[in-house]
């Protein structure tokens, strides 16, 4: 378990140190620090908006086409198929016009 000291500034600011924040995304726009205080003992739990795993999905280009699919199911331009062998089939249509 790695430890170091961090000055409390006014105002109570502690400033963490980078290779922390990097380690932790806790340099990206809207990252958190939950703070517990137990038994004397106060700690920090980084906490970021979107995992580092899932950001592609919150990509401007992904966005939108999500917004897409939204619009095309909300003007019921979808096609639905009662299992993958109908779906599969409806594909090969697809491919053949």
């Amino acid at each position: 378990m790695a430890s170091s000291f961090v000055t409390v500034q006014a105002r109570g600011t502690l400033a963490l140190p980078a290779d922390v924040r990097r380690r932790y995304h806790l340099d990206e726009p809207g990252a958190q620090v939950e703070v517990v205080e137990r038994d004397g003992v106060i700690e920090l739990h980084p906490h970021v908006p979107v995992p580092a795993d899932q950001q592609w999905f919150w990509t401007e280009r992904w966005q939108t086409r999500e917004h897409e699919v939204d619009a095309h199911a909300a003007a019921d331009e979808v096609t639905t198929h009662e299992s993958a062998e109908d779906f599969m089939t409806h594909l090969e249509k697809l491919q053949g016009e």
